[in-house]
């Protein structure tokens, strides 16, 4: 890309987010250069303005679009010059282009197209016929015409030659720019989707019922109503439409093309009209679709995005030698006893459940896992027969001080039967695999997600209908940015773990491993530069985000990056102490004077981090773990009465409202008029994923597993078959 282009993009982006275009010039050649976004946001904020990794990622994303529709701009000059097309006008238009939609309406007239049924009739020599009427000068069009009946070009009569007129008329009409702009912006203003029930499809499709006979502005259609809709046109159950009043439509077009009252004007309002409904009206239908697709999937995306991030950085409990059980009925309870790093120790069934019910047996063997291991922590998954398995648990004589935690084990049977976990346990079966991961999810959510697949952990709205690529560039950005938030522990995270770090991916991950398997621990970061391809550009990449605790410099325990740890030791002999010192002691930090210590590439953004960072290095930014027990006297949807108080923990926030998981094996809807007394816009003013809460008990549908839910004080209670 030439120097002028690439500033008049970082002009352009700067504009749109209203930041400055040296801020944007600086942010693309890091990114250029091969620079994540976390270690630009966190390490590179003088030259960026200490952009935040948000501005950064819209920086990223703008510039990949403006490249995209300049690659397809030199295709478009390419196509048309190789055709003896390109004027200078045409250049300049094509040059002047925005949007990728103004470049192909400029390009529409000129693109190498099928036989139309205006080709044919260029063909039968009668665009002169054509242009002659479009002038609408008062003619006589029957008396123009008989001049271009040729039965050899097959234009046996005069309508055959009216006929062919108007096509080109029509085609002309359809393609022409300011007609796609101003239909384009009707459809998007005053259009309605509207949606029907597939002739047959009736009795087959009754989850769709709703949208049988539905019909809204599309301006105003929330995105999961759209996708809802999509999904049911996908399935064959439904038909949509999205379309403006066709007579609306047709006023405005024959406004534009339309000039007198005379034959030949009655001739170009027929080809309008003609026009508008074979060609105009199904093109911008079609582009329409995508746009109110491309919307609706971004908005979801979004939404899943938020929820992914919250799981992700949800409280770990910390290392703690824990007891893992996948619960089951009839299969038993797979149990495993997990170390304080998380490695398995030792693993066994119990049957407490009919149809075995062995009940003395499973008591004894938990004790006895307990005792042999020291696990003061049992993480038991909500599954099937979770709740059942975590009673009878608790109805044991435990040791005192042992916790009984229910993990939320959404894709850990995903993860079991995963190649991942196949690599990491391959002498163990997918319920072994399962338990442990039940345990480690308990213990660090973050390092146990990033191994199961995003879309397999049901945090979202329509997650599966959206595009998949943009989905994954979605939710890779989320997890690469948890990850580097939070630091990975260089001597015990997993090689998917690694993979998400700033600078590495999946080969040097897997080295620093083999590298770690070979040679024992990491004693400092430094010793990064000895795995096998991790270059200098790799190492200053990651080197900030991953965390030697126990070693020889305090520093490589804390997010202070290398290349900044020589400012540190002179912070610290300026103060007369050591670095360690300057660690513990509070008072002699206090004594450093920062702006002595600014330079041309050290600014006070990274001087008010470093300080951060002795301060509490390595912190956790994740909020405490708290325990959440369920109401014990209720377990399934038959439990529940209307009125009901009960715990709850959120288990997905959509835009129409949460789900609520309140331990019957069936999650709560608390729509969103029911999440607070006062009116909530967006939901996540007041809820975060996984937050605890106390809901009421509205409404039970057991036919349909339907559960009403409120977070209000005093919500309307409706019987159990009251509609909604």
């Amino acid at each position: 890309m030439s120097a002028e282009l690439q500033e008049k993009h970082c002009k352009r982006i700067a504009a749109e987010l209203g930041v400055r275009p040296a801020q944007v010039a600086a942010t693309a050649k890091l990114l250029d250069e091969g620079a994540s976004v976390p270690f630009i946001s966190r390490y590179r904020k003088e030259a960026t303005g200490s952009l935040d990794e948000v501005e950064i990622t819209a920086v990223r994303n703008r510039l990949k679009q403006l490249r995209e529709l300049d690659e397809r701009r030199e295709a478009i000059l390419a196509s048309l010059e190789e055709r003896g097309l390109l004027t200078d006008e045409l250049r300049a238009a094509v040059l002047g282009a925005e949007t990728l939609t103004e470049l192909e309406d400029i390009y529409l007239p000129y693109r190498p197209k099928r036989r139309t049924r205006a080709t044919i009739a260029r063909e039968r020599g009668l665009e002169p016929l054509a242009e002659l009427i479009f002038q609408q000068t008062g003619i006589d069009p029957g008396e123009a015409a008989e001049g271009f009946v040729d039965p050899e070009q097959e234009v046996e009569t005069v309508e055959d030659a009216l006929a062919g007129a108007r096509d080109i008329i029509a085609e002309n009409a359809s393609e022409n720019r300011r007609a796609r702009e101003s239909m384009r912006e009707l459809f998007r203003t005053r259009g309605v989707i509207r949606s029907r029930v597939a002739r047959g499809k009736k009795a087959e499709g009754l989850k769709y019922s709703d949208y049988f006979e539905w019909e809204e502005p599309l301006a105003k259609a929330p995105s999961h109503r759209v996708l809802a809709m999509r999904r049911g046109e996908n399935e064959g159950f439904l038909t949509l439409r999205f379309q403006p009043d066709e007579a609306e439509a047709l006023d405005t077009l024959t406004g534009m093309f339309v000039r007198g009252t005379g034959g030949d004007s009655a001739q170009v309002r027929l080809a309008v009209e003609d026009g508008y409904k074979r060609l105009l009206a199904p093109s911008i239908e079609t582009e329409i679709r995508g746009e109110v697709r491309e919307l609706a999937e971004l908005d979801a995306i979004s939404v899943f995005a938020n929820n992914f991030r919250e799981l992700l950085l949800a409280p770990p409990l910390g290392g703690k030698p824990t007891l893992a059980v996948d619960p089951g009925f009839r299969t038993g309870c797979k149990l495993c006893c997990l170390d304080a790093q998380g490695k398995l120790l030792a693993h066994d069934a119990i049957f407490p459940h009919p149809p075995q019910q062995w009940l003395e047996a499973a008591a004894e063997t938990v004790k006895k896992l307990l005792a042999e291991h020291g696990s003061r922590v049992i993480a038991v998954g909500n599954g099937t027969a979770g709740r059942e398995t975590e009673q009878w648990l608790r109805s044991l004589d435990l040791p005192a001080g042992v916790q009984i935690v229910l993990v939320d084990e959404a894709g850990a049977s995903v993860y079991s039967a995963s190649e991942a976990a196949r690599e990491e346990f391959p002498d163990h079966d997918v319920t072994v695999r399962g338990a442990i991961s039940i345990g480690r999810r308990l213990m660090d959510p973050l390092a146990e997600l990033v191994k199961i697949e995003p879309r397999s952990i049901g945090v979202g709205q329509y997650q599966h209908d959206v595009d998949q690529k943009n989905l994954k560039q979605s939710l890779d950005d989320i997890v690469i940015s948890c990850v580097n938030r939070v630091g990975v522990e260089l001597n015990t995270a997993s090689s998917r773990l690694l993979t998400y770090v700033s600078g590495l991916g999946p080969r040097l991950a897997n080295e620093i491993v083999k590298f770690r398997d070979k040679n024992g621990p990491f004693s400092s970061r430094e010793q990064l530069n000895e795995v096998a391809y991790l270059g200098p550009k790799a190492f200053e990449q990651a080197a900030g985000f991953l965390r030697i605790h126990d070693g020889a410099n305090p520093l490589d325990a804390s997010a202070v990056h290398p290349e900044r740890y020589s400012l540190v030791e002179r912070m610290a002999a300026d103060t007369g102490c050591a670095v360690a010192g300057l660690i513990r002691d509070e008072t002699l930090r206090a004594k450093i004077k920062i702006d002595r210590y600014a330079g041309d590439e050290v600014g006070l953004p990274t001087l008010e981090d470093i300080m951060t960072e002795l301060a509490r290095p390595g912190r956790d930014p994740r909020p405490a773990f708290e325990p959440f027990s369920y109401a014990t006297d209720v377990n399934s949807m038959n439990d529940l009465e209307p009125g009901m108080r009960l715990p709850g923990i959120v288990t997905n926030i959509t835009n129409f409202g949460a789900f609520v998981d309140i331990g019957v094996h069936q999650d709560g809807l608390v729509h969103i008029s029911q999440v607070a007394d006062k009116f909530v816009k967006d939901i996540r003013e007041v809820l975060k994923l996984r937050q605890q809460v106390r809901v009421t008990v509205v409404s039970v549908d057991t036919a349909r597993k339907r559960i009403a839910l409120s977070l209000k004080k005093a919500p309307e209670i409706r019987p159990a078959n009251a509609e909604g």
